[in-house]
């Protein structure tokens, strides 16, 4: 907590002394230097006024009845807020094992009895400068997570609201940030007076605001071009291959050549899905292969069809098809599905992902939360080290 008057110099002190003479010497040469004093006689009055009012600083004693000063600075350095506060302990020179134990504790430093108004006046000086620094940091670390957390929620407001729902197919996602920000992306949308599924996954290189920002440019890139082709003249505009082809040679020329300085790449599934007959073109730009669990159980693989966007300028990218038969799974997910780490170190692994896909579930929705409960077993409380991304897209088994 702090006092309203610490950074133009005055600040509000707490002096805690069982002797009330030494309380008023205090008090009086603390109130010379332009402070406001507060005095407590033990340390339970010490606590109740901590608790109950801001304090830049505290001197403090460290033989007192009711709460001794151990006692009231283990409280202190207790409380996430409290513990911030600058303490000096107030101590006899013969009583330095006293002032070493509570440095240990965490006070900032002592003043010796008698006082000497100089070296008080120093050691107050240097624990409020420290305190302003603090507070400092503090403002400043609190207005950074602000603006993190607005950049989380903008940036959510990029993936799609509501899935596409298209007769016989059930589309699912789930997504986690590592960071407040995040440089996974997905999409699932119909163009405009389209009966198509335009489908994206894509990874970022790093994590946190640079692999955001880049995030934003190639979704932007992918839903621009897309409106472009569905609005375009019958004919005009040529077939999802070639809107899929020219999604990546613009973003890799746009990663590659605007922003070549950044070092940056993505990797990126793209993918258009004809509801009508299950016929998807894909073009897979170094990316994770996304699964594709036949109504058998036959397992295929989307393999990469192309480079990461972004590493060069002039790079080609072909398209690929695929047939999403009746009863089959799709699911396009980045590596931070199969990298997550175990406390151990182990790997979660494509063949663990590919056995909770195949396992029977009711929905897309309820598959990828049966596989994220099962990623979360797996790393038992880890830290989660990169993005999390998962797109599945299951057709209705004929009948």
């Amino acid at each position: 907590m702090t006092g309203r008057g610490v950074e133009s110099g005055a600040a509000r002190v707490l002096v805690v002394d069982d002797n009330p003479m030494n309380r008023d010497l205090l008090a009086r040469r603390v109130a010379r230097l332009g402070h406001t004093v507060a005095l407590a006689e033990h340390g339970r009055a010490a606590v109740e006024q901590l608790a109950a009012a801001p304090f830049d600083v505290v001197l403090l004693d460290v033989e007192m009845p009711e709460l001794n000063g151990y006692e009231v600075l283990a409280w202190l350095k207790a409380d996430p807020v409290r513990a911030r506060i600058p303490v000096i302990m107030i101590s006899a020179v013969q009583d330095a094992e006293d002032v070493a134990r509570c440095i240990e504790m965490g006070a900032d430093d002592f003043l010796p009895k008698p006082f000497d108004p100089l070296l008080l006046k120093a050691r107050l000086g240097a624990s409020l400068a420290k305190k302003r620094l603090h507070d400092r940091e503090r403002l400043y670390a609190e207005s950074l997570e602000r603006e993190l957390d607005l950049g989380r929620r903008i940036q959510t407001s990029f993936l799609p609201g509501a899935l596409p729902a298209p007769p016989g197919y059930d589309v699912a996602a789930r997504f986690r940030a590592a960071r407040q920000v995040s440089g996974d992306f997905y999409d699932a949308f119909a163009p405009p007076g389209r009966a198509e599924l335009v489908l994206v996954v894509g990874d970022v290189c790093g994590k946190g605001v640079a692999a955001a920002l880049f995030m934003a440019v190639l979704r932007s890139l992918v839903r621009v071009l897309t409106d472009e082709w569905a609005l375009a003249a019958p004919g005009a505009a040529g077939d999802g291959a070639d809107l899929l082809g020219r999604m990546a040679r613009l973003i890799n020329r746009q990663i590659a050549e605007t922003h070549g300085s950044a070092n940056m790449f993505a990797t990126a599934f793209l993918g258009i899905l004809d509801p009508r007959d299950g016929r998807l073109e894909y073009l897979n730009a170094g990316h994770d292969p996304p699964v594709v669990l036949g109504p058998s159980g036959a397992v295929a693989r989307l393999a990469p069809t192309g480079p990461a966007l972004g590493l060069l300028p002039g790079l080609e990218f072909r398209v690929a098809g695929a047939t999403l038969e009746p009863g089959a799974l799709l699911c396009a997910y980045t590596d931070g599905v199969s990298e997550y780490r175990s406390a151990a170190g182990a790997f979660y692994g494509e063949d663990r992902l590919l056995a909770q896909l195949a396992a029977a579930a009711p929905s897309a929705d309820a598959q990828l939360g049966r596989l994220l409960a099962d990623l979360d077993l797996f790393a038992a409380g880890t830290e989660q080290a990169d993005d999390i991304t998962l797109l599945a897209v299951r057709r209705a088994p004929t009948g």
